[in-house]
Order: C-alpha cells, then sequence, then structure tokens
C-alpha cells in the first residue's frame, strides 16, 4: 500500500509537469512565441534546484573564471553561464526563506552580515535621487543577487570545513585550468604584451580582470600547503605556474597586489592588518586634499600628442614612470573629475551606475587623453572613489567600515581560533581581501562576476569560521 502511495504521487507529479509543458508549447505555437517552450525546462530547473540547491552553488563556483559576457544589446548584457546560475541560486534561496524564515534569519546574526546590510541599504536610499534612476536600478538587482548568492546562500552552507574545502578547490581547480589553457595560447604569440587580450578571450574582457583573478589563486595555493604538507610539490609546482602567468598577464596592478598579499599576510599574523588599513585611510585622505590644494594637481597634466598606448612592455612601464602612458594619464583625468563632482552631490551622490554619464562637465581640458572617448563606458577606475561619487559619502563611510571590519575579523579569528583550518582559512580571506581592495585601487572590479564574486565569497567564509569556532570543543569533529 505504501509502495502504491509512493507510486500514485510520483505518477501524479509526472502528470502535473507533463501538463504545463503541453501547456507551454500548445501556447508558444498558437501565440508564435516559441521562446515559452523554454518556460517548462526552466521550471523544471527549479524544481531540481530546490532538491539539490548545495550543487548549483558549488557549479556557479566552478563557473566563475569560464563565464563569457554576452550582450543582447547595446545596454544590456550578462555573464554565461554564471549570472543565471546566480539567478536560480537567489531565487531559491529566496524561495527556502519564505519556508523556513527562522532559520534564515538566524545565519544573518553576525556583525558583518549587519554592515553589509546597511551599505545595501544606503544603495536603496540612493537610487530614487539617482540622475539615471533606471540605470540605478539594474544596479541595484545585481548587487542584490550578487549577496544573495556569494553571502547569503554560502552562509547557509558552509556549516562544516567539508563544504568550504569544495568550494575553494572548485574555483582553484576550475582557474587553473583557464591559466593553463590562457598560458598555451599565448605561447603561441610568443608570451608578448600585445597579444594577452588575445590570449584570455573569451573568459576576460582584458589582462586586468585576468591577473586580478589570477593572483587571487595565490592564498589558496599557501593554505592547502599549509594544510596538506604531503602535496607540497604539487602545491610549489602550481604556485611557480601561477607566478609565471601573473607575470606574463603584464598588469601593473597584480603585480603590486601580490607584493600587499605578502605584506599582509605578515600583518595578519602580528594582528597589525586593521590598524595598517585604517593609517592608510587616513594617508590618503590627506594626500587628496594635499594635491588638491593651490591646484597642485595641475603639475600633472600630460602632454595629449606624447601620451599613447605602448605594445612593447619595457616601453610601456618606462611611460607610466614618466606619467606618459596613456591608461595611467586617464586615470588621471577621471580622478581629477570625480573629484571635482563630489562638491555637487556629495550626500546620496549622481547614482549607482551613472559616473560615465555625469564626469564630462567636470572633466579639465589638459588632463583628456585620446581615449577619454573610449566606447566601453568605463569609470573612473577607483572603485573607492567610484563609491562616493555614485552613493555619496555615507556610501562610502559604509562601504570602508565593512571593509575594515573584515580585515579585523580576519585577525580575530586567526589570533583566536586555535583549530589549524579554521585559523587558515580567517588568513587566506584576509590576504585575499587586501589584493582585492589593491587592484580596486587602480579598477572597479568589485562589480564584475568574478573578482566581486570573491569578495563577497571572503565575507561568507569569515562569517562561517566566526561562528563555527565560538565553541571550539566542536570544531574538531566537523
Amino acid at each position: 500500500m505504501i509502495m502504491n502511495g509512493a507510486y500514485d504521487k510520483t505518477n501524479n507529479h509526472f502528470l502535473f509537469l507533463s501538463g504545463i509543458f503541453l501547456a507551454f508549447v500548445t501556447t508558444a505555437v498558437i501565440s508564435s512565441y516559441y521562446w515559452l517552450i523554454a518556460a517548462p525546462f526552466v521550471l523544471l530547473l527549479f524544481y531540481f534546484g530546490w532538491q539539490n540547491w548545495q550543487f548549483i552553488f558549488f557549479v556557479l563556483v566552478f563557473s566563475l573564471p569560464w563565464s563569457v559576457e554576452y550582450n543582447f544589446n547595446s545596454s544590456l548584457g550578462t555573464d554565461l553561464p554564471a549570472e543565471p546560475l546566480m539567478w536560480c541560486v537567489a531565487a531559491l534561496f529566496i524561495a527556502h526563506f519564505f519556508f523556513k524564515p527562522s532559520v534564515m534569519l538566524r545565519a544573518w546574526q553576525h556583525p558583518l552580515i549587519f554592515l553589509l546590510l546597511i551599505y545595501f541599504g544606503w544603495i536603496v536610499i540612493t537610487v530614487p535621487f539617482s540622475s539615471d534612476w533606471l540605470l540605478s536600478l539594474k544596479f541595484l538587482l545585481a548587487k542584490g543577487w550578487y549577496i544573495i548568492a556569494f553571502v547569503f546562500v554560502p552562509r547557509a552552507i558552509f556549516k562544516n570545513k567539508r563544504a568550504i574545502r569544495l568550494a575553494a578547490l572548485l574555483f582553484l581547480i576550475s582557474m587553473l585550468l583557464v591559466t593553463a589553457l590562457s598560458l598555451y595560447r599565448h605561447s603561441q604569440f610568443g608570451f608578448t604584451f600585445a597579444t594577452i587580450n588575445d590570449a584570455i578571450s573569451p573568459f576576460f574582457r582584458n589582462h586586468v580582470n585576468y591577473s586580478a583573478m589570477l593572483v587571487c589563486t595565490f592564498p589558496l595555493l599557501i593554505a592547502i600547503y599549509q594544510l596538506n604538507r604531503k602535496y607540497r610539490f604539487l602545491i610549489i609546482g602550481l604556485s611557480i605556474i601561477v607566478l609565471a602567468a601573473i607575470f606574463f598577464s603584464y598588469a601593473r596592478g597584480a603585480w603590486l597586489a601580490f607584493f600587499v598579499g605578502l605584506i599582509s599576510y605578515w600583518l595578519i599574523q602580528n594582528r597589525k592588518l586593521f590598524l595598517t588599513y585604517v593609517v592608510l585611510i587616513l594617508v590618503i585622505i590627506a594626500s587628496v586634499f594635499w594635491i588638491k590644494s593651490n591646484d597642485r594637481y595641475l603639475q600633472y597634466a600630460n602632454d595629449y600628442k606624447t601620451t599613447i598606448f605602448h605594445k612593447n612592455f619595457e616601453e610601456h612601464l618606462i611611460a607610466t614612470y614618466k606619467l606618459k602612458d596613456v591608461s595611467t594619464a586617464e586615470r588621471f583625468n577621471r580622478w581629477i573629475a570625480g573629484v571635482k563632482m563630489l562638491k555637487d552631490n556629495w550626500l546620496t551622490g549622481y547614482g549607482p551606475n551613472t559616473f560615465y554619464y555625469n564626469y564630462k562637465p567636470y572633466a579639465i581640458p589638459a588632463f583628456k587623453t585620446w581615449v577619454s572617448d573610449n566606447k566601453d563606458h568605463s569609470t573612473v577606475h577607483n572603485y573607492f572613489l567610484l563609491t562616493i561619487i555614485e552613493q555619496g559619502a555615507p556610501g562610502l563611510l559604509f562601504f570602508l567600515v565593512l571593509l575594515g571590519a573584515c580585515f579585523y575579523y580576519s585577525e580575530m579569528v586567526y589570533q583566536r581560533v586555535q583549530d589549524k583550518f579554521y585559523k587558515v582559512v580567517g588568513l587566506a580571506c584576509g590576504v585575499l581581501l587586501a589584493m582585492i581592495t589593491v587592484v580596486n585601487f587602480l579598477s572597479d572590479l568589485v562589480e564584475t562576476d568574478k573578482v566581486g564574486s570573491l569578495f563577497f565569497l571572503c565575507i561568507a567564509m569569515l562569517v562561517a569560521v566566526d561562528i563555527s569556532t565560538r565553541n571550539e570543543n566542536n570544531v574538531a569533529t566537523q
């Protein structure tokens, strides 16, 4: 009788799903909207995800290095397959929340989650005041599913060492495979600076994005080395390959991030990372006021005719030192315009995702370069400056506090926790966040599906480690 009941239930599910499929197919044929045929498969994927939502999350993590940009038109694009997987994971989380709200709410009870929600809440407030609320709304929605997919969902999954280890290994293996492919393709071009973007296409927009993801694999390799010495020769070999790939990425920001990561490793061990972070913020603020006073920045104006892009990397480095490299010169152009924008809209900013459409009236002609009118609609090339421009001073303050809290928890967990696994995870997250901070001082990669995902995953891991180790007696058995 029990078996018959189970059979009837399964049979009813099959008939129900078959009826839905036939209904959509019939509607598609009658209306000529043939895309409706895909709807039942989306429902089937959602049903599968409901039963195996952790599996979909791990597939998402593995897909990050391989995702490619796809543009439907000039104003609408996505990253495949990463972004649709984010939507699926986010939708599943929201559905689970409605069924088990008390369980989900308990998962949010952590200071880092609280600070993240405050930061996101301020973004919500800025949208109605935006110079283009539709662009800002798109930004808000994207930020929302990033946070759900890479903070809230991992918070529910990272309940033991196995889940954290699996996520880290999936990302690392995936990125190493992309790196091997990119190195092979780059070798066919002779490892030249001019061909690096061709070698990494279509998985990365440019060598900056590639190098930023690449340098973030190094803390994971070091963590595995510390936890599994029996694989030391394999880890050393992979580390050499990663270092070679970082070198041949020809990205100055990634090189700098690598050395900052080494320094951060020492700072966390000596509980000085958070203090260093606060001091650096004060130094940067003082430097901005100094260079702005008496218009000192004008002496760094470039010569439009001599500021060019160099295909030879040695010439590129020399031009950077002499401030004649076009990318460096354009950064100065955007930064100066960005700072000048603040006086007119310092509280709520110009709205998320609107910098490009507002900065030109504030640009100084003396700093203009031949790429100032590029078709990529690139931003200010500094995530912190971009945040205060688009989200106002409170937006930057909330973000800096969140980032500082992450550094604090990283070194606090490292000092407090006795379990070696969680100790190393806390250390790796702190080093990763320090590296991401450096590359975002010269770009805005937090808003990309690759580096941005790692940023939020680090927050989720720090929360998981802190909560999992509050009772040290239970840690060893997890």
